[in-house]
């Protein structure tokens, strides 16, 4: 890396930039000027969406007054990588600007990934999928409990257990819920119809009709008490036709085999009380007798 420049004046106002956390790693309260070339973005960092209008905006602000709050990156491989201040950094190439303002501070990925997502939580940066999937990586890949992210982000563990959740829905529906189709109200009331086919197609009938929270939740209790088809069960009618001759062959009474799901019956015929009897002698046994 090129020798960096040191720059004085900025360390007091740092304090309402930079999270707790960076406090504890910031290198002396300096900032340095880099080269922009000698900064590269995160691959991990959370936010992933970049609106163009709002970074033009920026790009022009800073074309105007600069970079008043200085990018925090980290020494690696021979580069710094971002660790907060992206957005920042875009919109500097876009302003041309050829240096960029930064707080180096030492940190290891599990520490940048924890103060990338404080930073884009505190500026509410992330849409709700790109915070539910930075609150899984750091429980996937660095081991954090729910309780330890909760009190990193100053949210309560069941808030996190609820955005984590979102990541039950299918990819369609994620999709609509990140470009903001849908909000997440909704998205956590469509996560209550088990049936995938069936949350895919009531999460398009939202976005169609325009179906607030409270409606959406109508539309899910409608759909999941909706009685269940019932199920016809197709029967063989040669093979029924087969065992009602067998049968009657055997018993020497007429005899209709019934196949109706629990309705199911079969009947035999027969002429007078006496017959009925045989019927039932040789459906019973000597046992029928016994209990007359």
């Amino acid at each position: 890396m090129a020798k960096s420049k040191k720059m004085g004046g900025l360390g007091r106002g740092l304090d309402a930039i930079l999270t707790d956390n960076m406090e504890e790693t910031k290198e002396n309260g300096g900032v340095t000027v880099v080269r922009l070339t000698e900064v590269e973005p995160n691959p991990d960092q959370p936010r992933k969406n970049f609106d163009t209008e709002p970074l033009e905006a920026l790009a022009e602000s800073i074309s105007q007054h600069g970079i008043i709050q200085p990018i925090v990156v980290r020494p690696k491989d021979g580069m710094y990588m971002i660790v907060t201040g992206e957005r920042r950094w875009r919109a500097a190439r876009m302003a041309g600007l050829s240096e960029v303002p930064v707080i180096i501070i030492e940190a290891d990925d599990r520490k940048a990934a924890e103060l990338a997502l404080v930073e884009n939580i505190q500026r509410k940066d992330l849409n709700p999928v790109e915070e539910a999937r930075a609150y899984a990586d750091l429980i996937d890949e660095y081991n954090y409990t729910q309780e330890e992210i909760a009190k990193k982000v100053g949210r309560s563990r069941s808030s996190i257990a609820n955005s984590l959740r979102l990541l039950d829905l299918p990819d369609a529906v994620l999709a609509k819920l990140a470009e903001g189709a849908i909000s997440e109200g909704h998205a956590k009331v469509l996560l209550s119809i088990k049936d995938k086919e069936a949350l895919e197609k009531a999460a398009e009938t939202v976005v169609a009709k325009e179906l607030s929270v409270r409606e959406t939740e109508k539309l899910v209790k409608a759909l999941n008490e909706a009685p269940k088809p019932e199920v016809r069960v197709v029967y063989d009618v040669d093979h029924t036709k087969i065992l009602e001759q067998k049968v009657q062959s055997i018993i020497g009474h007429t005899v209709k085999i019934v196949q109706n799901g629990k309705k199911s019956s079969i009947s035999i015929g027969f002429s007078d009380n006496d017959d009925l009897e045989k019927i039932l002698v040789l459906l019973c046994g000597d046992k029928f007798n016994d209990e007359l």
